[in-house]
């Protein structure tokens, strides 16, 4: 069976078989960029139409990252996929607390999510920071709670849980919100691997060399 084994070539192939389905979206170069990784990522071109940039998303992730930011995330599949040898070479590491067994016994004291405690936990290291959520709603709904009355303003907001409870409404309410720049999908669709992608993408996008 002839195939292709190269994992460039592979990449390569992949992308213009998604080239086609963002014409007429009007990107811009790095807006294209991280469509295609998320679309890569899902193996899922019905992905163009329903993913939302905030105008300054890019532009400010970016320049967090450049700044050696932290990065902080809902689930360990997040954390596991965002390059972080990469994003060491700017300075930042990555954090997920969910199976901490502290926040564990927080969570069902206070009767929420772990990720919802895991979050609550980070506190003022959020500020500056890019928070990935690619699985639980409730993180990201907490995360958004946080920046509305804790008044902490992350550097930018990757907000791609997946699921039919919670999901939909928590991306929403992130595409609502005017304070704080955000990657999302619209609906049910999305995931860890997603949510990773737009991280990885962006750090591409600074330094395309590979480590």
């Amino acid at each position: 069976m002839d195939f292709i084994k190269k994992p460039m070539e592979i990449e390569n192939k992949s992308m213009e078989i998604i080239a086609p389905h963002l014409e007429g979206l009007n990107l811009n170069e790095e807006e294209t960029k991280v469509y295609s990784r998320m679309i890569h990522a899902a193996g899922d071109v019905e992905y163009a139409p329903i993913i939302r940039l905030h105008p300054e998303a890019i532009a400010a992730g970016k320049e967090a990252i450049k700044k050696g930011c932290n990065i902080y995330t809902d689930v360990e599949m997040v954390r596991t996929g965002i390059n972080k040898r990469k994003l060491a070479t700017f300075g930042g590491e990555v954090f997920c607390r969910v199976a901490d067994p502290e926040i564990a016994k927080e969570a069902k004291e206070k009767g929420i999510t772990r990720s919802m405690a895991a979050m609550q936990s980070f506190g003022k290291d959020l500020d500056g920071a890019i928070i990935a959520v690619g699985n639980a709603p409730t993180a990201l709904f907490e995360v958004l709670r946080m920046v509305e009355e804790e008044h902490l303003r992350p550097a930018l907001i990757v907000g791609i849980p997946v699921g039919f409870v919670g999901a939909a409404d928590s991306k929403e309410a992130l595409a609502k919100n005017t304070l704080v720049p955000y990657v999302t999908v619209e609906g049910t669709k999305g995931g860890s691997p997603i949510a990773a992608s737009v991280i990885n993408a962006i750090m591409y996008i600074i330094d395309n060399e590979r480590v």
